[in-house]
């Protein structure tokens, strides 16, 4: 799996191609097919680094302890 940073530039490329709208139908819809793949890789990416965030926070007496991060609802 690419990086975060390459699959996004690599979706962000695809965009643009199929934005133009001149490529054929079956180019297109190959582009649509590996944007579709690069987008799940890139919410993997995200969802591993959420599980890695974590948030201090101060105790009574003045020490940080470190939490783990809530998970946004949806």
């Amino acid at each position: 799996m690419a990086s975060f940073e390459e699959s996004l530039k690599r979706l962000e490329k695809i965009v643009e191609q199929m934005e133009r709208g001149d490529l054929p139908l079956e180019d297109s819809i190959k582009l649509f097919e590996e944007g579709m793949r690069l987008s799940a890789e890139c919410k993997e990416h995200l969802e591993q680094a959420e599980g890695k965030v974590q948030i201090l926070m101060k105790q009574r007496d003045g020490s940080m302890r470190a939490e783990p991060f809530p998970p946004q609802k949806s």
